[in-house]
């Protein structure tokens, strides 16, 4: 059982939706970012989503494209990203780190060594958006076997052909993108999200979290109860990127995980 098992189960026993927030590592820069993503389990946040700063980030839209540049500006690399989960795990042992970046960094780095690093450095899933299920063998497969959660996306154009597909080898949670598009782009609508949510239930056992699109807790909220719970990045990056004190970021992310857990 990883971390994010054991996570949706404690959350399942206290009846409560998960939330899951997401930063873009090094962003603005190492020391800030890792200040803020150890203030995360204290605001209320149950999965740490962390950004692996990349060069064409093609799912993202300009806030956490910009995110990418930052960090990547300051020298933010894999490797610094892996040992910022390292920092994490001296003082938090049990809040799951997943991994969200793109496939080019681990292929340079080589999949047996990143699997053995990252594994070493905390992490406990991954979300790779440029590997479609037919490459399964690629990354997915190592990283179960070396007990990591491979985490993947369905979206509104996921059709009932293609979603056993990407269920396939999915373990963790599913993760819904509530709207057509790049992160950011538009707002979610539990409206919308709710029967897609029951769709996907209907063929998995697995949690299904609902990210892109949400920004206020009144909508974390909203989304978090036609779900197992909601994905907050783009609304907290920008909050990083106005230049917030790490204490205002922090107050806005308990906000919108207080969102979430009324759900």
């Amino acid at each position: 059982m990883t971390r994010i098992d054991a996570k949706f189960a404690a959350l399942k026993a206290e009846g409560k939706k998960a939330f899951v927030s997401y930063i873009m590592a090094g962003d603005p820069d190492y020391a800030t970012s890792l200040e803020i993503m150890k203030g995360l389990p204290a605001a209320g946040v149950d999965i740490i989503e962390l950004g692996l700063p990349f060069t064409d980030p093609m799912a993202d839209g300009p806030t956490i494209q910009l995110a990418g540049q930052r960090a990547l500006e300051g020298g933010q690399t894999l490797q610094k990203t892996l040992d910022m989960a390292a920092e994490f795990r001296k003082t938090d042992d049990t809040t799951p780190i997943v991994l969200m970046g793109y496939y080019n960094p681990i292929y340079s780095r080589g999949v047996d060594r990143f699997l053995v690093d990252a594994k070493a450095a905390g992490i406990d899933g991954l979300i790779v958006v440029d590997l479609p299920p037919e490459e399964d063998e690629e990354l997915c497969i190592p990283a179960q076997k070396a007990g990591l959660n491979f985490i993947r996306l369905a979206t509104p154009t996921t059709d009932d052909q293609r979603l056993p597909k990407v269920l396939q080898n999915t373990s963790g949670f599913v993760y819904y993108v509530s709207i057509t598009g790049i992160t950011g782009a538009a707002a979610a609508e539990a409206t919308d999200v709710g029967p897609e949510v029951a769709r996907i239930k209907s063929q998995t056992g697995l949690p299904v979290i609902v990210g892109f699109g949400i920004r206020t807790p009144e909508t974390s909220q909203a989304i978090a109860s036609v779900a197992d719970g909601a994905v907050v990045g783009s609304a907290i990056v920008s909050e990083i990127a106005a230049g917030k004190p790490v204490a205002e970021v922090l107050s806005f992310v308990k906000s919108l995980a207080d969102g979430a857990h009324r759900a």
